[in-house]
């Protein structure tokens, strides 16, 4: 029997894969369980406009990320921070500081997860190059001011 996964398993296939599984496989456990679908026409349809639609959708945020790295690529960001006479700082500067600062000067909302810092945090006065991956296969990179009032 043909049936459209809807769910990854482990031995049969990934979500939105059609395969061929024995009748009581998926007549006793996978339809039950709503794990898959049997592969009739209007569900074979209704699976080709669903990834359509996904692949539209993923076109947009392309763009959409193209246009932020556009923006932010090799700009420079300023944060100011208090810090003792070794050139050490009071804290450390992390990606939620840097996520907040490009918000604040570029209104550009980046999550904190995708900014990736060489270093881990920064705990010394001087300046940074870090990287931001704003979606897959597109990265900007920006450079980080780190200066005492």
């Amino acid at each position: 029997m043909r049936v459209i996964l809807l769910e990854d398993i482990r031995g049969s296939g990934k979500k939105g894969e059609i395969v061929k599984v024995s009748d009581g496989y998926a007549k006793n456990f996978l339809f039950p369980k709503k794990l898959a679908k049997e592969a009739t026409p209007s569900s074979l349809k209704e699976l080709k406009d669903t990834q359509e639609s996904i692949k539209h959708q993923n076109e947009i945020k392309k763009a959409e990320a193209e246009k932020i790295k556009e923006t932010l690529n090799e700009k420079t960001i300023k944060i100011v921070r208090k810090g003792g006479e070794d050139g050490k700082l009071f804290g450390a500067v992390t990606s939620k500081d840097i996520s907040l600062q490009i918000k604040e000067s570029f209104g550009i909302d980046i999550d904190k997860h995708k900014i990736v810092l060489q270093e881990g945090t920064i705990k010394t006065f001087g300046s940074y190059r870090f990287e931001i991956k704003v979606f897959s296969g597109i990265a900007a990179s920006m450079l980080l001011m780190v200066s005492e009032n």
